[in-house]
């Protein structure tokens, strides 16, 4: 089933939305080392560390969101990712503060 070869993802920051959709893919940087995410995945819930999320949407370019800590949270196929601060298309730091 389709449903089943999806992940629902949302990615919000402190104080805006940055991105949902489907993807067949999530990898990012947690407290543990970094982590991939593939539908089906057991649940996790994971410290995001400063990096770069990666996201395969299901359709349409691979996505690059920059981030500088938070959550992650997978359940059920549907990636949670809460961020201090999130930029699509790199870093965080300096110039976006």
């Amino acid at each position: 089933m389709a449903a089943n070869a999806e992940l629902e993802v949302e990615i919000v920051a402190a104080d805006h939305f940055v991105w949902s959709g489907a993807a067949t893919m999530v990898k990012g940087r947690t407290s543990d080392g970094e982590i991939g995410i593939l539908p089906g995945h057991s649940p996790v819930l994971a410290i995001l560390e400063e990096g770069e999320l990666v996201i395969q949407p299901v359709s349409g370019d691979r996505l690059v969101v920059g981030v500088d800590g938070g959550f992650f949270s997978v359940d059920s196929n549907r990636v949670v990712i809460v961020a201090d601060n999130a930029r699509i298309g790199g870093s965080v730091t300096a110039e976006a503060r």
